[in-house]
Parts: C-alpha cells; sequence; structure tokens
C-alpha cells in the first residue's frame, strides 16, 4: 500500500477525518466541533477512577476518557492556581503571560484560545473561578476583562465560595455574616445554591440557549481545593475506615528534601494523624463525587440537545492536592502529585473511544492542541506545542518532556516519562525515578550513577529556558558552574 493509499484507509476508519501536519482536523464538510472545558481545582489525578482511583467512583467523568482519551503523562508547569490557568488560557510559560504567582492579572494583551474561537465565530462563556484577573475577591468579571469569554456574568475572579445565588443586581456568594459579608460557610447548601451544583446549571442554561451556535464554553468548578466542605448528602457518604492513608504519611524528614520537612496532618501521633487523613479525605471525594454527578447533568443536557456528538469535551484542573503525601497538604512542591494532572478529552465519533496517550504533555501545549484539532491556526505567541497528532498514535517528532517553571520559590525542572529533576533554588534539588519509585521517597540527585542523566536533564532545562527567555535560568546556571 502506498502512502496516498494509507492516507485514504485511514482517514476512512477515523470517520472521515482529514490528516494534516497539524494532527487530526475537522470532518470533511462538517460543522467544526463545539468545545467544552470542565475544569476543577486542586484535583488529584488519582482520585478518579480513570486513573485507577478506587475510594470514589467517578463513571461521568471516567466516561470522557471511555469514549476519547486518556492522558496518562499530563503536567501542569507551574502547581499554582494562577500561574497555571494562565498557561492553559494562553498556552504559554508563567514569566510571559504574566501572571506567574497567585492573584496576578494576566497580561492584558495575552491571546486566549476564547478569544481565538470568539474572533472565528464562536459564542464563548465561563462560569466559575478565574483566578487571572488580580486581587478583586470575588471580584464578578466584566467584558471588558474577561479575555475573550463573552458570556461572563457567573465568572469571578478567585475564592472557594461553597454557595452563590442569583439576585436582582446579579450573581453573589449567598452565605454571609452578620455584616453582609460573603463567608465559605456550606450550611444550608442545597442542590440550587452549593456553588458546583450552581455553575452546572449555569453550564447547562448556556447550552440550552446555544443549541444551534458553535460554542467554546469552560466551567471552572472551586472543589475539590478546601475548605475542605461539601452539601449534604455527599458530607456523610464515605467512611473515614474506607479512605486510604498515603504510605509517606509519616516519612522522615531525613529521607526527604529540606523544602519537604514537617508534617501538615493534624494530631500529635502516627494514629491521629492518620485519622484526621482519613476525615478529611472524606470530604474531598464527597466534593469529587458532588462534581461527577454534575458532570454527568452537562453531558446528558448536551445529548439532549443533539450537541453531544459534535462538542470536544476536556476535563482537567490547575494542579494536585497532597492530602498527606510526604507529610504535605496542599501543593506547590515539586512532587508528582501536585503537578501530574488528570486530562481527559473525547470528541464523540471523531476521535475514537479508549485511547491512552502515554507521551508527555503539559498544559502549555493545550491551546495550540485545541486549536489544531478545531481546525485553527493558533495565534503565534504560544510556546506550547500541537500534540493532535498524538491521538491518531502518531509520535514521531515528539519530545516528551514538560518543563516546571515555579517562582517565586525558584523551581526549574524537566519530567520525562522515566524521571523528573527538579532544582529549588537554595534548597535540595531532587531527581526521582518515576518508573520505579512512583512514590518519590528516594531521591537520586546525588547517587554517582545517576550522574550522566542529571547532566543530560540539566542541559535540557537550561537549552529550554533559554529558548522560552525564562530570566529565572540565570540562578541555575551560576548553580551548575
Amino acid at each position: 500500500m502506498n502512502r496516498r493509499e494509507f492516507l485514504k484507509t485511514y482517514a476512512a476508519g477515523i470517520g472521515g477525518f482529514v490528516l494534516s501536519s497539524r494532527g487530526l482536523n475537522v470532518h470533511l464538510g462538517g460543522r467544526r466541533p463545539n468545545l467544552l472545558v470542565l475544569h476543577t481545582d486542586q484535583q488529584s489525578h488519582w482520585s478518579l477512577g480513570a486513573y485507577g482511583g478506587t475510594e470514589v467512583s467517578t463513571p461521568n467523568i471516567d466516561s470522557i476518557a471511555a469514549k476519547g482519551a486518556v492522558f496518562n503523562n499530563f503536567f501542569t508547569n507551574h502547581a499554582t492556581c494562577t500561574a497555571s490557568r494562565g498557561c492553559l488560557q494562553t498556552g504559554r510559560y508563567p514569566h510571559a503571560h504574566g501572571a506567574w504567582k497567585n492573584n496576578i492579572e494576566l497580561n492584558r494583551d495575552e491571546i486566549t484560545f476564547a478569544q481565538v474561537l470568539r474572533d472565528n465565530g464562536y459564542v464563548t462563556g465561563y462560569s466559575g473561578k478565574w483566578h487571572i484577573d488580580g486581587t478583586p475577591k470575588p471580584g464578578w468579571m466584566t467584558i471588558g476583562r474577561s479575555m475573550g469569554y463573552t458570556d461572563c456574568t457567573y465568572m469571578f475572579s478567585r475564592g472557594h465560595w461553597k454557595q452563590l445565588e442569583d439576585t436582582p443586581s446579579g450573581p453573589r456568594v449567598k452565605a454571609r455574616d452578620e455584616n453582609d459579608n460573603p463567608t465559605y460557610s456550606v450550611e444550608g447548601a442545597d442542590e440550587t445554591s452549593f456553588t458546583t451544583d450552581f455553575l452546572a446549571a449555569k453550564t447547562i442554561d448556556f447550552l440550552n440557549a446555544h443549541k444551534d451556535e458553535q460554542f467554546c464554553y469552560m466551567v471552572s468548578f472551586p472543589d475539590p481545593h478546601g475548605p475542605r466542605t461539601v452539601r449534604a448528602p455527599y458530607d456523610t457518604m464515605f467512611n473515614p475506615e474506607d479512605m486510604l492513608v498515603p504510605s509517606t504519611l509519616e516519612q522522615p524528614d531525613e529521607d526527604k528534601p529540606n523544602w519537604a520537612s514537617g508534617n501538615a496532618a493534624k494530631g500529635n501521633t502516627p494514629e491521629e494523624r492518620a485519622a484526621w487523613i482519613k476525615q478529611e479525605r472524606t470530604q474531598y471525594f464527597g466534593m469529587v463525587k458532588c462534581i461527577d454527578d454534575n458532570v454527568g447533568r452537562i453531558i446528558q443536557a448536551l445529548k439532549d440537545n443533539g450537541q453531544f456528538d459534535n462538542t470536544i469535551i476536556v476535563y482537567s484542573t490547575d494542579h494536585g492536592e497532597f492530602l498527606g503525601e510526604h507529610g504535605l497538604m496542599g501543593k506547590g512542591k515539586p512532587y508528582d502529585t501536585a503537578y501530574h494532572l488528570p486530562f481527559l478529552m473525547c470528541w464523540p465519533n471523531r476521535l475514537g473511544a479508549g485511547k491512552v496517550v502515554d507521551n508527555v504533555v503539559s498544559y502549555v501545549d493545550f491551546m495550540p492542541t485545541i486549536l489544531s484539532l478545531m481546525g485553527f491556526e493558533p495565534s503565534g505567541r504560544e510556546q506550547g506545542r500541537d500534540a493532535s497528532a498524538l491521538l491518531s498514535g502518531r509520535t514521531a517528532g515528539w519530545k516528551d518532556e514538560a518543563f516546571i517553571h515555579h517562582k517565586p520559590n525558584g523551581h526549574l525542572g524537566i519530567y520525562t516519562r522515566d524521571y523528573v529533576l527538579c532544582y529549588v533554588n537554595g534548597r535540595d534539588h531532587i531527581l526521582f525515578d518515576r518508573r520505579n519509585d512512583p512514590d518519590e521517597v528516594n531521591n537520586l540527585f546525588n547517587d554517582p550513577a545517576y550522574q550522566a542523566i542529571v547532566n543530560d536533564l540539566t542541559d535540557r532545562i537550561i537549552q529550554h529556558n533559554i529558548e522560552v527567555g525564562d530570566p529565572e535560568v540565570e540562578w541555575l546556571q551560576q548553580i551548575i558552574t
């Protein structure tokens, strides 16, 4: 079979796609797809069945993977909310898009994937936490600041509010204190006011209002980020005795990098700390279950509206949550759970079902990839790569690498399929074997047997940072010379 015959046969086998240098493209003679991005906050990949999670059933989220693709080696470039979200929206690294730490706004001249789609005739919308517009809290957005999202009524700057409501003057946080200030209280929350339910309803309203239009919509649920509270019945849905305790909860300080010292779990003994972690996990998984149920509602709305088959659905988060791993809580430290993200994508009857992408991909790659899949040229400012060809199994020329750009703490690093190397300015550096040491307990950075690997990965980090113009590379160059 010659190349022309192969391409013809292959295109027929995937439903009439055109194969181009930019990967899978739009269906011949058909409409361009819609885009729906389902986004959460601080959700570890191990909380989903698609990644082997067993403590909570997530059939609706997992269905995205079953009908499409699961990315097994997908990473954020900066494991905090603001910087990570900036990478997703622009395809650029934190030093370039400007929102390099929490509560700093995105450069006002940045181009988001929503702006590209809006400029090409799509109706665009966003609801939920944005967190790349500076310090306003909650900071309900206006179209002049929504960066390409025209329908932004339910888009707010920041905060992990547990209850929202509509009022004659617009949406607001429903839970209030005695001085009418918004609070994070979950008391009295129900299936209409609890934030996850509220935002899912607004997503469905948007889908219903644009049944016959091409759309790009993103909903950003503030959960399962803390406060770790959730409405009934999700608050009592999980038994602490059924919850797992991370094997590294009691890892001694002498066996950890110095930036991971101490134990953030509450309690004076290992038994007390384990019990506290188990209880925290019941609420964390309660939030995840509530999200999954609402993802099911949204997917059903797509089906009811006849939008499902021609909508690319993406599910991801901004960073993970330790929940006791290495004695840590939260995120930000260069361990796998903080950086390694769930990333699921489906385009029913187009991409094919049950795909597994093992190649290393990161958030800066999202914008060029999704625009390529939808048949649009990128903005030209992206620093990420078009990974769309990976969805058709074409990996030639793809480098399995994702880069850590974390400041102000000074982390520069690289993920490959086999290793993670990260330099931490003024603190311990790390090299972990991702295949043989998934819990990251054996730091190989100073092991003479691994110095060739350290040297090779260090060269790749430096070359990359020079290429993308990150001034942080200067301190790394000083360290190694």
